[in-house]
C-alpha cells in the first residue's frame, strides 16, 4: 500500500491569481482552481503537487468513473478509487491523486457499499477551499 505522502499529482501550473493557481493535472482537461498563498514556481512545466480537500460528506458507491467536478474551477466532487488510507486522510485517484481530509462526524459518512478500504470506490463532497502544495 502506498503511503499518504508518497502519491503526488503531476501536472502544470497554467495560471497564477492572487492567492490561487490554476493547475492542469497531467493527462486531463481539468483546470483546477486551487488555493496557494504564494507561488513562485514555473508555469507550463510539469511539477509534483499535493492537491488537498476537506471532505464534507463521503459515500461508498457501487460503480462509476474516476473524476473531479467541475472540470474547470474549484473541486467540489471527487470520485475514484482509494489508493491510500489512514485514520484522518485518504488519497483518492480521481483522474489525479487527491488527498482528502476525512470528516470527523459519523453523520458525514454514507457507507452503503461497505467500509472505506484501499481499492474501494468513494464519492467525496468537498468543502470550499481546495488547496495545493508543491514539492
Amino acid at each position: 500500500m502506498a503511503t499518504i505522502t508518497a502519491i503526488p499529482a503531476k501536472g502544470k501550473v497554467t495560471g497564477v491569481r492572487e492567492g490561487a493557481v490554476i493547475f492542469n493535472p497531467a493527462g486531463t482537461n481539468y483546470e483546477l482552481h486551487l488555493v496557494c498563498e504564494t507561488y513562485q514556481g514555473p508555469r507550463d512545466v510539469t511539477v509534483d503537487a499535493v492537491i488537498r480537500v476537506v471532505g464534507r460528506k463521503v459515500y461508498t458507491v457501487p460503480s462509476g468513473g474516476n473524476f473531479i467536478a467541475p472540470i474547470i474551477g474549484t473541486p467540489r466532487t471527487i470520485q475514484g478509487r482509494v489508493r491510500a488510507l489512514d485514520e484522518q486522510t485518504m488519497v483518492v485517484q480521481a483522474g489525479t491523486p487527491v488527498l482528502v481530509e476525512l470528516p470527523t462526524e459519523d453523520s458525514a459518512y454514507d457507507l452503503a457499499q461497505g467500509p472505506i478500504t484501499v481499492g474501494s470506490l468513494v464519492n467525496v463532497v468537498a468543502n470550499p477551499g481546495a488547496g495545493v502544495e508543491f514539492r
